[in-house]
């Protein structure tokens, strides 16, 4: 489909019978993911705790969540999604609720809290990647599902915060997890029950202790999108110091959000054609464009309005990469560990990210917002490095098919029959 008729592709897409449902319920039962670490540290300073401590409760729940995700998407694989989706979301919801009853003193108990809430957060991204080829009747529409997929979570990591801000400026921090892990429940109790998610089940799998893990390919791509994840992690911090050396702390939610605008528009302009031909050649390029769009950052120009206008530009090529990267997965995941193999994704992620934060500082205080936008820049490097290196791993057998639905649900699709298993799965 040409660019000119973009709207008309997602509209299509969005009129799909339970697309927009799943769309929609995935990203409100994602809010407590979403908003987690903004919510932990607002909470602890009311309760009068030190940032010291806000910072650690809200790393042990980054770090729950990463631990987390894979588990229990390797458990949506083997017992269907309801029968874990909706009691994980329950768990976290209850765990935050008594973080939010009994306050942060003293501190175990509200750490313990907070480990269960990251542990049971329900695996939703993964989740939905996994009905789109169930619920869409064409390969081309489950790409752009995927471009959309990435766009939305730009839009929800961008919204979830400034909402949450609403509601503690409306009640209190407290209420406001409250408010915010109920509807995550209500979210998540939408898309499970949906007719794709009840009768969705993951193709037969070879028991492997391993899991997802034992596909070379996999390991080449969260490789890869670690070094992304660092990189916007690194930039997350350096947007900060650029902002305090101006004066100004707003300028940093300004690059931000310049940044995720420019991968939603970037998203949007993906996913508004069909792409020709295996997907591994274009996220090679993909990721090296998305790379050397960090590369401008390093010069921290001092007039703010040319720096945004970079941030925009260095987001553009992210959402892409993400939808690129989604199709790739597919592909690769060892069959019967497509959700596990998206939630791997999301961890890796997040981790890389919480590295980038946790890397950048000293180079800071070293060399200033030029040198730590410069890591940022050579955490690029080595992530489309990692593409270009290990080809092997990401070459996919003869015969396997260029749709989406490498890895498709096998039993009772909305769309149609299930398509047969390809070589090699």
């Amino acid at each position: 489909m040409a660019e000119g008729g973009a709207g008309v592709g997602y509209l299509e897409l969005l009129r799909a019978r339970h697309a927009a449902r799943l769309l929609a319920g995935t990203l409100i039962g994602r809010l407590p993911y979403a908003t987690a670490a903004l919510a932990i540290v607002l909470f602890t300073r009311a309760e009068g705790g030190s940032y010291a401590l806000a910072g650690v409760l809200a790393s042990l729940y980054g770090l729950a969540t990463a631990v987390g995700q894979p588990l229990l998407g390797r458990l949506v694989d083997l017992y269907g999604q309801p029968r874990v989706m909706l009691p994980a979301a329950l768990a976290s919801a209850v765990s935050m609720g008594l973080l939010a009853l009994y306050g942060t003193e003293p501190a175990a108990p509200a750490a313990a809290a907070i480990l269960l809430g990251g542990l049971t957060t329900p695996p939703l991204e993964g989740g939905l990647r996994a009905l789109w080829p169930s619920v869409l009747s064409r390969p081309d529409q489950v790409q752009r599902a995927y471009a959309l997929d990435a766009v939305a979570q730009e839009v929800m990591f961008a919204a979830g915060p400034l909402l949450l801000m609403l509601l503690v400026s409306r009640w209190s921090e407290a209420a406001a997890l409250l408010v915010v892990n109920a509807v995550g429940v209500l979210g998540a109790l939408w898309v499970v029950a949906s007719r794709p998610s009840r009768r969705w089940r993951s193709a037969p799998r070879t028991a492997h202790w391993l899991g997802a893990l034992r596909s070379a390919g996999l390991l080449v791509l969260l490789g890869c999108f670690f070094f992304v994840g660092v990189a916007l992690g690194v930039i997350s911090v350096a947007a900060v110091a650029y902002a305090e050396d101006r004066g100004d702390e707003l300028i940093s939610s300004w690059l931000l959000s310049a940044l995720a605008a420019g991968a939603l528009l970037g998203g949007l302009g993906y996913g508004a054609r069909q792409w020709p031909g295996a997907p591994e050649p274009r996220l090679r390029l993909l990721v090296a464009a998305l790379a050397a769009g960090y590369l401008p950052l390093a010069l921290a120009p001092e007039q703010v309005v040319l720096m945004t206008l970079l941030a925009g530009l260095s987001g553009v090529f992210l959402a892409p990469a993400l939808a690129c990267a989604f199709v790739v997965i597919d592909r690769h995941a060892p069959r019967g560990t497509v959700t596990e193999a998206f939630s791997w994704l999301v961890t890796t992620f997040g981790v890389g990210s919480a590295a980038g934060t946790g890397v950048v500082g000293p180079v800071l205080e070293a060399a200033g917002p030029p040198g730590g936008f410069a890591v940022a820049g050579a955490a690029g490097a080595v992530a489309a490095g990692v593409l270009a290196v290990a080809r092997r791993p990401l070459a996919v057998p003869p015969g396997v098919s260029l749709a989406v639905a490498a890895s498709a649900p096998v039993s009772l699709p909305v769309a149609g029959p299930p398509e047969p298993p390809p070589p090699g799965k």
